[in-house]
């Protein structure tokens, strides 16, 4: 599985956990650039008992290709999906989604490159943007990136209602959620978008090469690291959630139709 992910691919029968192996691979970006400063250190003969790691090793290019590679194969995999979907003669509105999913991915990479050339920056160079330019063309990108991010959780993952012209729902269900839910109790829905928010600001701004700051507090990337990791808990649960609502739904639309009896499908 990790292997066909890497090269873009989408298992036409495990779909559904492809991407969500490549999904949680994008809130493992941080320590995957951390190994490669492991490994740029040890080639360069760093002490391993020093108390301070050399981050500046593969800073430059290293660990910013590093970062970017689980963003790169979910940006094939939307693109996989793309082409599968015109093939197959669907149409263009439903297609254009997953072009869509791929900006997002793809709205990470400046964040990436921006915060590098920050870190790298020599005034003594000739730059094309200033330092004071990079970074707020920096603080730009995580906005955006953010931004999108968050809207695309709620609004196609989850597919709740919040966002979008229909989150009244005209009584047929809470205020910013939808129809159909497994979960009773509203709240869950609503304290899991308030989190994910939080933590996608958290997450955007540890994208960032040049906070270095953040590494030298004792336990303070520990901490941003358990914190994504309970962002993406939530988002699985949230995002299984909504598959599994849209299978019973078609599942129940098959039986009525009588394409299939109940107990077959139990079976």
């Amino acid at each position: 599985m990790f292997r066909r992910i890497l090269v873009g691919g989408l298992d036409l029968d495990l779909r559904f956990a492809d991407i969500l192996l490549a999904d949680a691979l994008t809130s493992y970006a941080k320590v995957l650039g951390d190994i490669a400063v492991v490994v740029c250190m040890y080639f360069r003969g760093y002490s391993a008992t020093h108390p301070i790691p050399d981050r500046s090793c593969g800073g430059t290019f290293l660990v910013p290709c590093v970062i970017a590679i689980p963003y790169l194969c979910r940006l094939r995999q939307c693109i996989t999906e793309y082409r599968r979907g015109i093939s197959k003669g669907l149409p263009s509105r439903e297609c254009r989604c997953h072009l869509l999913n791929a900006a997002k991915y793809a709205s990470a990479f400046p964040v990436i490159i921006l915060g590098a050339m920050e870190r790298n920056y020599l005034a003594t160079q000739v730059e094309l943007f200033s330092k004071d330019g990079l970074a707020k063309s920096w603080y730009v990108a995580v906005m955006v990136n953010t931004l999108f991010s968050f809207y695309w959780d709620v609004t196609r993952d989850w597919d709740l209602t919040l966002l979008t012209s229909r989150r009244n729902g005209a009584g047929e269900y809470p205020w910013g959620l939808r129809k159909n839910r497994h979960f009773v109790a509203p709240e869950f829905y609503y304290v899991a978008i308030v989190v994910d928010f939080a933590l996608r600001c958290a997450w955007s701004v540890k994208l960032s090469l040049h906070l270095d700051f953040l590494n030298e507090m004792e336990g303070g990337i520990f901490v941003l690291e358990l914190l994504e990791v309970c962002r993406r808990w939530v988002w699985v649960f949230f995002r299984v959630e909504r598959e599994f609502v849209v299978g019973k739904e078609a599942v129940g639309m098959m039986v009525e139709e009588g394409g299939m009896m109940l107990s077959e499908f139990r079976d």
